[in-house]
């Protein structure tokens, strides 16, 4: 047997050598052997949220982001968003709409089912709307509104229909909400779910399922989730997430820092260059959905001057948005063009860009036949033009204020600042008591474009139509694209709206800021475009990794 052995050793060491032999003449300079990484399962994530814990419930996260971020591993909805602001299905595996646009109807994928082995079914959404549809003020007011008018009716267990008073295409963003499990909390009204222990240990259907909580001293400081193994997507390749709170961004980088997260949900503009100097620590960035814009009040009776659309070319040609951006946002800003956010589906990518032009300007001005004083500032019906600009009583935004008043003050325009609490500046804009005001478009968690509610004449008396603006035309493109749900006619639409707003400037468009946060370089396969809310970093979070084999 000893014999027998050598013998098949001799021949595997002859054929191994003549093996080599013959690929080392078969192979090409050219070729090369080349290693692809496969994911495996395994490992975990720790990440530092900013803020502290209120409730793992979707229902009750609209005011609270830190639960938000953590709902979005715990929970499904019937449709999330691409980065282009287009619906995509989650527990929706398609839909369609009547042709007069006021009906919706869903089919859900049959596949779902909830963390504790539940089939997700019609009932479970029904639920979750009339929780919605409650009078709390934990529900923001435009939900209830809107759920207040839509009808909803279960065809079956995996099907869904919404009638809705009248044609609304923006519609879809409403069905983005979070689902919660029926079988578990049907029996329970709002107010009784507030203090309920599921939001404790919730029971959700998304990729992740709640594991457990870290507790010190009586207060909760982190939340353990695992991998979910019948996700309808697949189950997750990191094995654990633990999510812990922090009380700033600063104690959070203390924390990465000092090693015990492996990544941080927001990071401050003045931390940046910590973080970029960090190795083996990926930073990545997305456009917050927060437009910076200068409403300009067109029928203040102290202020015609701003009816006149070239003295409006001329305040936008002198602000040097660029310096905002670079002063004031450490450089984190992408500079806005008309209403509707770059990236989104219904962004004209023709408008000319607005430049920052201070002589021409001064020319637009002259040419308007403005005298100039010997101060070199302009004269308007016998008096210098001076403005006032309305801004929240913060040190950003009287930063930009600013740059601003010595923006306007080199072109011959003066300005004065009034700084308000931002809620005395919101009342001020819905008085419309105000000439200037410089303020942020929030947009978060409305992916589509519907710039309906600040541009539409309608909206002039009570709506938010803040400055004022009175364009028939414009407003007949708006109202049409809210009633259509064919993306393509919609498409055609804004680009027409964001055409007259071009050229009428009714108000000045000035930025977004840039959304930071960071995660170790061993994590992989994150990708986060435009975002929608900070919470959209999760959109892929199943396909994230750790380890690797090698196919």
């Amino acid at each position: 047997m000893q014999k027998f052995r050598w013998q098949l050793l001799i021949v595997f060491i002859t054929g191994l050598v003549v093996g080599l032999v013959l690929f080392f003449q078969q192979r090409t300079p050219q070729e090369e052997v080349v290693e692809t990484p496969n994911p495996i399962s395994g490992g975990s994530y720790t990440e530092a949220l900013v803020g502290s814990f209120m409730r793992l419930n979707p229902v009750f996260d609209h005011f609270n982001q830190p639960d938000r971020d953590i709902n979005r591993l715990l929970f499904s909805s019937l449709i999330r968003f691409d980065s282009n602001g287009l619906p995509v299905g989650d527990l929706a595996q398609s839909w369609d709409v009547s042709a007069d646009g006021a009906v919706y109807l869903v089919n859900m994928r049959t596949d779902a089912v909830w963390h504790d082995g539940t089939p997700v079914t019609s009932q479970d959404v029904i639920y979750t709307i009339s929780l919605l549809q409650s009078q709390s003020a934990l529900i923001p007011a435009s939900l209830q509104e809107l759920w207040s008018t839509v009808s909803v009716n279960a065809i079956s267990d995996s099907s869904l229909e919404f009638s809705l008073p009248a044609a609304f295409a923006p519609f879809m963003d409403y069905l983005s909400f979070q689902i919660l499990p029926a079988h578990l909390l049907g029996n329970l009204s709002i107010d009784q779910l507030v203090d309920h222990p599921f939001n404790l240990a919730p029971v959700g259907s998304g990729p992740y399922r709640f594991d457990s909580l870290e507790t010190e001293n009586g207060v909760i400081t982190g939340v353990n989730l695992v991998s979910y193994e019948y996700y309808f997507d697949g189950k997750p390749f990191i094995d654990e997430i633990r999510f812990r709170y922090y009380p700033d961004e600063k104690s959070a980088l203390d924390a990465y820092l000092e090693g015990a997260v492996d990544g941080l949900s927001r990071i401050l503009n003045e931390d940046l260059e910590t973080v970029l100097n960090q190795t083996g620590l990926n930073l990545y960035s997305s456009r917050q959905p927060k437009l910076s814009i200068i409403f300009l009040n067109l029928r203040n009776s102290n202020t015609p001057i701003l009816q006149n659309v070239e003295f409006r070319k001329a305040l936008m040609a002198g602000v040097n948005r660029q310096m905002m951006i670079d002063d004031v946002l450490k450089g984190q800003g992408v500079l806005a063009q008309g209403p509707i956010m770059q990236g989104n589906w219904a962004y004209y990518t023709d408008q000319t860009a607005y430049r920052y032009d201070p002589d021409n300007a001064r020319q637009i001005l002259a040419s308007m036949g403005l005298t100039l004083a010997e101060n070199g500032r302009f004269i308007s019906d016998g008096a210098l033009i001076e403005l006032n600009l309305l801004v929240p009583d913060d040190s950003v935004h009287l930063a930009l204020a600013e740059i601003l008043r010595q923006n306007w003050e080199k072109i011959g325009i003066g300005m004065t600042v009034t700084a308000l609490p931002y809620d005395q500046v919101i009342s001020s804009l819905q008085s419309r008591d105000y000439q200037l005001a410089l303020v942020d478009i929030d947009l978060s968690d409305t992916p589509d474009p519907d710039p309906y509610q600040f541009w539409a004449e309608s909206q002039i008396e009570n709506g938010q139509n803040y400055a004022q603006w009175s364009n028939t035309t414009a407003s007949s493109y708006l109202e049409q694209a809210r009633q259509t749900p064919n993306v393509e006619m919609r498409t055609r639409l804004y680009r027409n709206f964001q055409v007259l707003f071009e050229e009428d400037l009714p108000s000045l468009p000035l930025f977004y800021p840039i959304y930071n946060y960071a995660v170790k370089d061993s994590i992989k396969n994150l990708s986060f475009g435009p975002a929608y809310n900070p919470a959209d970093r999760f959109n892929n979070v199943q396909k994230w990794y750790i380890l690797t084999g090698v196919e």
